[in-house]
């Protein structure tokens, strides 16, 4: 731990600014044995930065976004050994009492209750006789938009910095489906990974990372090709159009026609028939005769990428979900013991001193109870059904991605499709010009 801190606004009590009486009180204002207690926040800093700066940069961030607020932030910088040439992973983790501190230094409610009014202005009441209503948060800090709000500002303030400091890195608090990035998102590592990985030893993770990594090539190589041959198509398309323009296979017959021409064997005549066969047979066989034809195959194949890209998304989004259930079921299965024990200790200085021992523990299984509440179905977590169901994901993964070769191949049947239909519109644009090129590649 490279710096830790709490940072108070200007009606907090003096005392709060030491860490065991903050959250002492902080569990004082509790009464339900598994409120929750404090929002929790995980913050990549930056490597280009120095640690100091990193650690200014994060103090900053958290006076202007959250204690500006009225929120109270303990918060901890941490910098684990990037260990056997791995990548050295800074970060800062905060901690923020969820209840707001009123004016007078007390602890306020964490909801109010809105009561649902009939058309008469008067409150509804329920079967029971009870009085209806919603209970509204009483401050914006864990509404989604304050979030986003404020991965926002911290990206804003990172780019600012980098700008600053005349580097051209920058990095975007937006999903690479909302930046509209056609790129599948890897999963994280985490410094135990990197460092196996960095040892020779293959992980899950690290297979993933490297079949998205390959997958993401190969998209971004088609996709190229095919805007590419988008463009072409478009010029084709208009020359073809002009007054008695011929089809794709007088075209094709006129450029194989030309290169007889100039061939010195009856072997490289044979081999020039051969392949003008081949290729009528495939624009046959996909009965394509016109450019516009043409251009709708191109089309099927780029929708047909598209498709693929979605459902290797889809299910990389899956598989990280799973991911980060599994690591908060090992949280939770690490943490449990711990939690029963410091239940069972009913002296108040001993509870306190097993608590700052086991902090980081309890930390992390509260994290995990709280986000696998949902899940626990009779007291069990599916986690075998979750297994099973990342294993058949992550086949179906490399199924998506053996699809994607013949799509690549049939792109580069269109582009050689493409170079000889241009070697002949050119030839006829400039005949001389042409017949001196020709004559250079024959020779």
């Amino acid at each position: 731990m490279l710096c830790s801190e709490i940072l108070l606004p200007p009606h907090t009590p003096p005392s709060f600014a030491d860490r065991q009486t903050l959250w002492n009180e902080v569990e004082k204002a509790e009464r339900g044995r598994k409120a929750q207690l404090a929002y929790s926040f995980d913050i990549a800093l930056q490597n280009e930065f120095s640690m100091q700066e990193n650690i200014d940069l994060a103090r900053q961030f958290l006076l202007e976004q959250f204690v500006s607020r009225g929120m109270v932030v303990d918060f901890s910088v941490h910098a684990p050994d990037k260990g056997d040439g791995g990548i050295a992973n800074p970060h800062f983790h905060v901690m923020c009492p969820i209840r707001p501190l009123l004016p007078d230094g007390t602890w306020g409610n964490k909801q109010r209750r809105e009561y649902l009014l009939d058309e008469n202005e008067e409150r509804i009441r329920d079967e029971a006789g009870n009085y209806v209503f919603n209970a509204v948060p009483t401050t914006d800090w864990g509404k989604p938009e304050t979030l986003e709000h404020w991965r926002e500002q911290w990206a804003a303030m990172c780019n600012a910095r980098f700008a600053g400091k005349g580097l051209e890195c920058r990095i975007d608090h937006r999903s690479y489906e909302r930046q509209g990035v056609e790129q599948l998102p890897t999963v994280h590592e985490g410094p135990a990974i990197r460092q196996m990985e960095a040892r020779g030893i293959r992980t899950d993770k690290g297979d993933f990372n490297r079949w998205v990594k390959t997958t993401n090539a190969l998209i971004g190589k088609l996709k190229k090709k095919i805007t590419a041959l988008f463009d072409w198509l478009k010029e084709a398309h208009e020359e073809l159009n002009k007054p008695q323009a011929p089809n794709l296979a007088q075209l094709l017959s006129e450029y194989y026609t030309n290169r007889n021409t100039g061939a010195w064997s009856r072997k490289a005549k044979i081999g020039n028939l051969k392949e003008f066969n081949e290729i009528c047979n495939y624009l046959m066989q996909n009965n394509l005769t016109t450019p516009e034809q043409l251009q709708e195959r191109v089309s099927a194949l780029s929708d047909r990428i598209d498709t693929l890209k979605s459902t290797l998304s889809g299910k990389s989004d899956r598989m990280k979900e799973l991911d980060e259930l599994l690591r908060m079921v090992q949280f939770y299965a690490d943490g449990k013991p711990v939690a029963d024990k410091l239940a069972s200790i009913k002296w108040k200085g001993r509870r306190e001193q097993f608590m700052s021992e086991n902090e980081n523990v309890l930390r992390l299984y509260h994290m995990a109870e709280r986000k696998l509440k949902p899940y626990f179905k009779g007291g069990k977590l599916p986690v075998t059904a979750w297994r099973k169901e990342h294993d058949r994901l992550e086949q179906e993964y490399k199924t998506g991605q053996t699809e994607l070769s013949p799509i690549y191949a049939e792109v580069k049947k269109l582009l050689q499709i493409k170079y000889k239909v241009e070697q002949v519109v050119c030839a006829r644009e400039n005949p001389e010009q042409n017949r001196r090129k020709q004559h250079q590649i024959d020779h």
